[in-house]
């Protein structure tokens, strides 16, 4: 078998309808959209959502809940994560980012206690887990809020 030769499954693919051709095609005349109405004009229909007048699901619902624009999202990086870093080396977000652990600083960085650290290190952050700050400094380093 070579490339040249390879052809889909049999029935795989259908023909594409060619409406408004004919009326010897069989979708002549009305394309096959029925006599009058709103479907059958151009451009009608009747949008996503639409329930003939009844008031919508989307508006029968309540409202719940608010976002807080004063909220603040951190970039969260995981202890395993930090065992790429020689002992002794200053962990801050510049290095982080450099590194291409975090994407995206947005609000600050929190260290969090997911996995083991096995490397001395000093991390600097603006935020720690209680468990990232005891696996820290178990392992000889030292955390320091920014």
């Amino acid at each position: 078998m070579k490339l040249h030769e390879l052809t889909p499954a049999v029935g795989a693919r259908k023909p594409r309808k060619r409406v408004g051709r004919g009326t010897g095609s069989g979708m002549g005349k009305t394309a096959t959209r029925g006599h009058k109405g709103q479907n059958a004009r151009s451009g009608g229909g009747v949008r996503p959502g639409f329930e003939g007048g009844q008031n919508p699901l989307y508006r029968r619902l309540p409202k719940r809940g608010f976002t807080n624009q004063f909220r603040k999202e951190f970039a969260v990086v995981n202890l395993t994560e930090l065992n790429k870093f020689a002992a002794g080396t200053d962990v801050t977000p510049e290095l982080l980012l450099e590194s291409g652990i975090v994407k995206n600083a947005r609000d600050g960085i929190k260290i969090l206690g997911n996995g083991e650290i096995t490397v001395k290190l000093n991390v600097k952050a603006n935020k720690f887990s209680q468990s990232a700050v005891d696996k820290i400094e178990a392992a000889g380093g030292k955390t320091e809020v920014i």
